[in-house]
């Protein structure tokens, strides 16, 4: 049973990550529209793997600083710096989703796993978001650095985000389908809920000082 509620804690907590629309999750969609579901599936895989990889790296990193709270602090301040970036180049850099060009439609069958292989490799969000939390909810009593415990954390990992890229190429999917537009800039969705996780952080800085 314990066992179970580990791999279920990992698979909650990836899932509820995976939501907010980004790189990873849109791009999946994209090509699901754009190419077929089967592609979609074959870059969920490529993004899964390193999401894999990145789980198990931030709860090595956060068993550490659970030990050493002194370098916590540290890692908000940087934390807060790399979600402003991202907010500023959502807000104001993107292209807008909303805008679909004949040059931005891919058109290799063959590379779909390796492409995302490779986003998934330069989205960073993995890493301080289970570092944040495994210490949360640690502090809770509700998680704790057992090597079994961080293995089926990154099993349900995977799942959870295998499972919401797949969610996200089915809803668009089914959108192409029924010619539904989507009038809403994506990128402005995923720079306003950094945005918010700034002021957050921001707030919760100054008030340990």
């Amino acid at each position: 049973m314990h066992v179970f509620f580990y791999f279920l804690f990992g698979f909650m907590v990836a899932l509820i990550g995976v939501i907010p629309p980004g790189l990873l999750n849109l791009t999946a969609a994209k090509i699901t529209v754009q190419e077929n579901r089967r592609n979609a599936f074959l870059f969920s895989l490529g993004v899964v793997i390193i999401v894999g990889f990145q789980t198990y790296l931030s709860l090595i990193f956060a068993r550490y600083l659970d030990k050493h709270p002194e370098l916590i602090q540290l890692l908000q301040n940087v934390a807060l710096g790399i979600f402003l970036c991202i907010t500023i180049y959502f807000l104001w850099i993107a292209k807008d989703t909303r805008l679909l060009k004949e040059k931005e439609v891919y058109k290799s069958k063959k590379r779909r796993f390796f492409l995302g292989i490779f986003l998934s490799s330069i989205n960073l969000f993995p890493l301080p978001y289970w570092v944040y939390m495994s210490i949360t909810f640690s502090s809770f009593g509700w998680f704790n650095f057992t090597k079994t415990f961080i293995i089926m954390c990154v099993i349900g990992s995977v799942i959870g985000t295998l499972l919401m890229l797949i969610l996200y190429a089915q809803f668009f999917n089914y959108a192409k389908e029924k010619h539904k537009a989507f009038p809403v800039n994506m990128n402005y969705i995923v720079g306003g809920i950094t945005g918010v996780i700034s002021v957050v952080m921001l707030i919760k800085i100054l008030n340990d000082l």
